[in-house]
């Protein structure tokens, strides 16, 4: 069944942070919804390429040779491959889109590897 998606809604749900929730599927990709807050983990993924679009807030990407700044309206891709770790000094909330296959924590699985479920 073809539905609209209301993005304020499905944020609502988020009640983690860096615990990512599905809204949607494109083709063989999921678009995924999340409220960040504080420092990720550095991570690359091996097979996977991951878009950031922030909604809300202000997000930083962290790589090895540079800081990437994405504000509200903008997005980043990070090539699969590119170790990276995304901060956020205040709530951010994003819009992710990346293969199905994509594990949140990418090549380290810990603590912060999360099932990623529908919202």
């Amino acid at each position: 069944m073809i539905q609209t998606v209301n993005l304020k809604d499905k944020l609502n749900k988020i009640t983690e942070y860096w615990h990512p929730g599905i809204i949607g599927e494109l083709n063989d990709a999921h678009l995924k919804l999340a409220k960040l807050k504080g420092e990720f983990i550095w991570h690359h993924h091996d097979t996977e390429d991951e878009l950031f679009l922030v909604l809300k807030g202000s997000l930083v990407i962290k790589l090895h040779d540079q800081e990437l700044h994405i504000g509200e309206g903008e997005f980043v891709i990070i090539p699969h491959g590119v170790e990276h770790m995304p901060v956020a000094a205040e709530e951010v909330h994003v819009l992710l889109m990346e293969p199905k296959s994509t594990r949140n924590t990418g090549n380290v699985e810990n603590e912060r590897t999360v099932k990623t479920d529908w919202l």
